[in-house]
């Protein structure tokens, strides 16, 4: 998860993927990870460039709570997709 605060445009990778995903699955989920990691790729950039951050931003207790979140809707999202790709038994 460093990349991110390396180059927090690769948040935009699966920001557009779960949003290129939403229309096919139609679940809220989808859509709601796509627009958490467009966030938190505004977020992380806003740190780099240091507006959003005064003085020393080396310790991101920030993210003992991001990155768990992001990791926990993406899986619920990729749930998602897959159960809204398996065809109904009838």
């Amino acid at each position: 998860m460093s990349l991110f605060i390396a180059w927090p445009w690769l948040a935009l990778i699966p920001a557009v993927t779960f949003l290129a995903l939403y229309p096919g699955s139609r679940r809220k989920r989808v859509a709601a990870a796509g627009l958490l990691w467009g966030a938190y790729g505004a977020y992380e950039y806003g740190m780099q460039r240091r507006w959003l951050c005064t003085g020393e931003c080396n310790i991101r207790v920030d993210l003992l709570l991001l990155y768990p979140a992001l990791i926990a809707l993406s899986v619920a999202a990729v749930v998602a997709v897959i159960r809204a790709r398996r065809p109904t038994a009838r």
